[in-house]
């Protein structure tokens, strides 16, 4: 099978396009580069399955979306959309329509945040969970392969139920990580679609030479009976499901089941999860189980219908302890959906003396890490916390869970990279491309996880790469990278990089400075204390004048992904070179090829730029000098300032009004340093308009 690296959205877009003929869409964060693609792939001409192009129809709400997915499929087309958020929740109505009258539906989501006390765009399942009273049965996906996999099953899964499906998975987290996938190639994808199916949807289509009538109004005496009809088709989900799955297997070599048990066959802990924490679960298995321990973990796949009996063979039979892990809040319920799901299933297996606790983590995109994995398990004790909180510290009404903050998972296969860029600047795009030439030139795998502040252009963007021979479960930020490269010498003020670099690794930084006594001179105290105290090799390189030098304008991003493969020789450098340059060639011969010919020349030039800086290991024995800035207020100090130094994950519950409401008149305080250049005033030529006044902000 063909290996591509690819993100979950576009996996997705893959098996969404192949499979359809209508999309009617609306754009909403993380989903909409879904629709981008497929709208693409249609004015290209590109085939799908059904050897059509698909139909795409981009409406004004997701409302309407809705609305017109349900008359297209009323009207006999195979029809798909792609949402989140509050934009799922503005077509529950058609849902619920869709669902009852037994139309195969697809809906893709990238499982985003609702908005509360504040708007997030990040991900977690409270989108999803508001809609599974609708009717529609609920697939879930754990990373990019298993994204192509289940929206492959979805279609299939519909069109044998005459039923809706919505698929999803974690918005961000796996929606635009970037990974190894096998790709399913349009052949198999034809051979697996039921077209016999296909063909009895249709006829059951409206068609004005075979009148019916649907969605009538019914009163009292016949509601309740026609609802209960359905229930047929409902029973059977669980089996055509697994019959999906199934196939899938003999044609990929993929196993999935309802429910996919992992771990210890002697576990007596087991944690119950869905979605991309999964794998970061797995992970952790592997290496507490490699220690003595006996643990497990249980993948919910189909989460809706919720089928009990397969649930009770996922069982290990020494199981003694169920953590229940749930990444949405219901306030006010007796517990979380899955949690609450578990609980029923156990009470009607007569297993009730499983002792079973549910909790909440990853709300709003959080991070879900091994050390919170290992504080789950560490609960699941007869005393065991219950409707726990882990990941952050609630020092109000004490749900949270204690985390090892030092419990990393070494693993030598892996290694580990961080860039830290600023909008605009191509350092996504660089940690992009120099992902998909190590992930397909070479057999090793590759993911790339990508962070972005609020302030989008200008702002901080965390690029987290990993590389390694064996299979990348790592679902989380990188935290014990060899390589940390810094494009902003303002950065080095603001945040604590080195925090995250491991002992002997390699600090690349990007600045205005081209001697060694200038970084001598400039360099922060603190940054040279923590890079002295982990024995760093320290690299500079003047990228932004290089980049001016070559017309490159503020693009450094070929310089730095050309330094970054000198430095680490993951792949041998020479090949490294000529990736690039094919990579330059796709990316901009749109531009022109004197463009090209440019970014040919960074590549080749960029490593004769670059200074190695022997540094006094006496920096470890620097001292800081203490902050007594008094003009900022308390709010700003306390909430504020750990926000802007990439601290937030620190501030407890108790720092936060409830309400979400905060004080004004704090940006005054923020002074991020981050232009490459400073405007001139040129007083003989001023006519005194004071624009330069109204929009500089120097």
């Amino acid at each position: 099978m063909k290996k591509t690296m690819m993100d979950g959205n576009l996996a997705v877009a893959h098996v969404a396009y192949a499979c359809s003929e209508v999309a009617t869409i609306y754009p909403i964060t993380p989903s909409s580069t879904m629709a981008e693609t497929c709208d693409e792939w249609a004015n290209a001409g590109k085939l799908n399955a059904l050897d059509g192009t698909l139909n795409i129809i981009e409406m004004q709400s997701e409302a309407g979306a809705a609305g017109a997915m349900h008359g297209s499929l009323a009207g006999g087309a195979l029809t798909t959309t792609f949402t989140a958020s509050q934009g799922l929740l503005l077509m529950i109505p058609n849902m619920y329509k869709m669902a009852g009258e037994l139309l195969p539906a697809v809906f893709h989501v990238s499982a985003r945040t609702l908005a509360t006390h504040a708007l997030s765009i990040f991900g977690d399942h409270s989108d999803v969970m508001a809609t599974r009273q609708t009717g529609f049965n609920m697939l879930a996906s754990s990373n990019p392969q298993e994204a192509m996999d289940m929206g492959l099953i979805a279609h299939i899964a519909s069109l044998k139920t005459s039923l809706p499906f919505l698929h999803f998975f974690d918005g961000f987290r796996t929606s635009h990580q970037i990974n190894n996938v096998e790709e399913i190639s349009l052949d198999t994808i034809k051979e697996l679609l039921p077209m016999e199916k296909i063909a009895e949807f249709r006829k059951r289509a409206l068609n004005s030479d075979k009148p019916h009538q649907q969605g009538t109004a019914q009163n009292p005496d016949i509601f309740f009976q026609n609802r209960e009809a359905s229930n047929v088709y409902y029973n059977k989900v669980a089996n055509l499901v697994q019959e999906s799955f199934d196939e899938l297997y003999k044609k990929t070599n993929r196993r999935y089941n309802l429910f996919d048990y992992y771990g210890d066959k002697d576990a007596e802990k087991v944690i119950v999860v869905m979605g991309s924490a999964s794998d970061t679960v797995e992970e952790t298995i592997d290496f507490l189980n490699k220690k003595g321990e006996k643990l497990g973990l249980i993948k919910v796949r189909l989460y809706r219908p919720f089928n009990i009996e397969a649930f009770a063979n996922s069982l290990p039979k020494s199981i003694k302890y169920i953590g229940v892990l749930d990444k949405t809040k219901e306030s006010g319920s007796v517990g979380e959906p899955i949690y609450l799901d578990v609980i029923s299933a156990l009470a009607e297996m007569n297993r009730s003396n499983i002792k079973t606790v549910g909790g909440r983590y990853g709300l709003g995109g959080k991070d879900f890490t091994p050390s919170m994995v290992k504080a789950v398990f560490d609960n699941l004790n007869k005393n065991a916390k219950t409707h726990f909180t882990v990941g952050i510290v609630d020092d109000v009404t004490n749900t949270s869970l204690a985390v090892e903050k030092n419990f990393i998972l070494e693993n030598d296969d892996i290694i580990s990279c961080k860039f830290y860029g600023f909008g605009g600047d191509g350092t996504v795009s660089a940690s992009k491309s120099a992902i998909k030439i190590i992930g397909e030139a070479t057999n090793m795998h590759s993911q790339g996880f990508f962070e972005y502040d609020s302030k989008k252009s200008g702002g901080v963007t965390i690029s987290h790469l990993r590389f390694g021979k064996s299979l990348i479960k790592s679902n989380y930020l990188v935290n014990n990278a060899e390589v940390i490269i810094c494009n902003k010498t303002s950065y080095l003020n603001n945040y604590d990089l080195v925090n995250d670099l491991k002992p002997n690794g390699i600090f690349l930084l990007n600045s205005t400075y081209n001697t060694i006594e200038e970084l001598e001179e400039h360099l922060p105290t603190n940054f040279k204390i923590n890079l002295a105290n982990k024995n760093a090799k320290l690299y500079n390189i003047n990228a932004g004048k290089l980049a001016y030098k070559l017309d490159l304008k503020n693009k450094i991003n070929t310089i730095m992904e050309s330094i970054f493969f000198y430095l680490t020789n993951i792949i041998p450098y020479p090949l490294a070179i000529e990736k690039m340059k094919e990579q330059n060639a796709k990316s901009y011969s749109k531009f022109g090829e004197i463009v090209v010919e440019n970014n040919n020349k960074a590549v080749d030039i960029a490593s004769k730029y670059l200074l190695e800086i022997n540094y006094d290991k006496n920096w470890k024995n620097l001292t800081v000098e203490v902050d007594n800035n008094t003009q900022q207020d308390a709010y700003y100090k306390d909430f504020i300032a750990p926000i802007l130094k990439l601290k937030g994950n620190d501030l407890k519950v108790s720092s936060f009004s409830a309400d979400g409401k905060v004080p004004t008149d704090t940006s005054k305080y923020e002074k991020r340093g981050i232009a490459a250049e400073c405007p001139l005033w040129l007083e003989g030529k001023c006519i005194q308009c004071n624009q330069c006044a109204f929009v500089c902000p120097h």
